[in-house]
């Protein structure tokens, strides 16, 4: 958390300003503060404040879960992992407690990156694919066919809620709409990738896709302190719904642990198949 949905929505406010103060698109970063060292991945402090001065945000993108922001001569990543956020803001506002980095702005602006568990990184990086070379492909990516994805399943033997989670297979799935899709295909969490059929495949890959869809729709889903202002978590079909009746066949939903990862799914709707 956030996920894709979440980090898109983070990605449109910013670029087209849907704050009170406007697009981040064409603002120069004046100056930058590391109130926390460690939330810089690369390169070093030093190389990283002389570098960020003066350059101006000419493009704000996504790859996966990465926040992407190309600059005149560099490109800013930032990946907000479990608790991470994004402020836009007046300079003259409080500094918060877990605020981590602080880009100043023109204009008597600044962006924040607040961060309470400390796990998200930010890369200022001259070629970005040094950083986001080995994601996998986009879940709305054209080349990701029902074909494409069946045979990648085909050439895996792992269990395909940890595969979906893997984002060197397919970048921005995490857990909540990895449990959402595989519910509404109809798929076992701890189905083998390669048991799983053609046509169950395709379901997956337009499952994937639709509650991707849902979830930008309603800017991400809210389930605690670390992402606001979504409303995907009122759609749950599985997620967090451990113990209440299936909304399809009123099976309890369950929980289970996968790869580490709390994993909910309906055992009727999704029943594994051992061949």
């Amino acid at each position: 958390m956030p996920e894709l949905p979440e980090v898109e929505t983070i990605v449109r406010n910013l670029r087209e300003g849907v704050s009170p103060y406007g697009s981040l698109l064409h603002r120069k970063i004046l100056n930058s503060r590391l109130l926390w060292a460690k939330s810089l991945a690369a390169p070093s402090p030093s190389d990283y404040l002389d570098r960020i001065q003066n350059q101006t945000v000419l493009q704000i993108g996504r790859r996966g879960k990465f926040l992407i922001f190309g600059l005149e001569k560099d490109t800013l990543l930032i990946h907000l992992r479990m608790s991470g956020d994004i402020r836009l803001e007046e300079d003259a506002t409080d500094i918060l407690p877990h605020d981590r980095v602080i880009l100043y702005l023109d204009s008597n602006l600044r962006l924040v990156f607040n961060d309470a568990r400390k796990f998200g990184r930010i890369w200022l990086a001259a070629d970005p694919e040094e950083v986001i070379g080995n994601l996998g492909l986009e879940p709305f990516d054209q080349y990701l066919t029902e074909n494409t994805l069946f045979e990648r399943l085909q050439l895996r033997k792992t269990k395909i809620k940890t595969l979906l989670l893997d984002q060197t297979f397919l970048a921005g799935l995490g857990n909540i709409y990895t449990d959402e899709a595989l519910f509404r295909a109809r798929i076992h969490p701890a189905q083998p990738s390669n048991t799983i059929a053609f046509d169950r495949a395709a379901d997956l890959l337009t499952s994937i896709r639709e509650v991707l869809t849902e979830g930008i729709r309603n800017n991400g889903a809210s389930i605690d302190w670390a992402y606001r202002g979504g409303n995907y978590q009122k759609k749950f079909k599985v997620y967090r719904r451990t113990g209440l009746p299936c909304l399809s066949c009123q099976t309890n939903i369950q929980r289970i642990l996968i790869g580490q990862r709390g994993t909910h799914f309906c055992p009727n709707c999704q029943r594994l198949i051992l061949k």
